[in-house]
């Protein structure tokens, strides 16, 4: 009988860390999103905290065009051209990051939050 609840229990836990779309490790302390995404005049999702390394932004069904543009963080990472398709990878170390698109101001900015 015990190996057949530990099975389940195995069988939970694994079912449980797939369904995690965003890869963030489910709750307690921050996740490892390494994909945000640009569509609609929006960052998503954000703010978000990730590890050491490589962010992707990845523009999903955007109907006009958007830039990343860095405000303020530890490091100054080059910003990314206006474009409606596409990915822009940046390499971040650790501190917090403000940014925005030039295209449409403050109203679609973001945060990351590198540990």
């Amino acid at each position: 009988m015990r190996l057949k609840h530990l099975a389940l229990g195995l069988g939970l836990s694994a079912l449980a860390a797939c369904s995690d779309p965003y890869g963030t490790g489910g709750g307690g302390g921050g996740g490892h999103l390494t994909t945000i995404t640009v569509s609609n005049n929006f960052f998503t999702p954000t703010p978000d905290t990730v590890g050491v390394g490589t962010v992707t932004f990845s523009w999903s069904n955007a109907g006009n065009t958007h830039n990343v543009t860095w405000d303020s963080g530890p490091t100054t990472p080059a910003n990314s051209s206006t474009m409606s398709t596409g990915t822009f990878p940046v390499s971040l170390s650790a501190g917090t990051y403000h940014y925005h698109c030039t295209v449409h101001g403050a109203a679609m900015s973001g945060t990351i939050v590198v540990q």
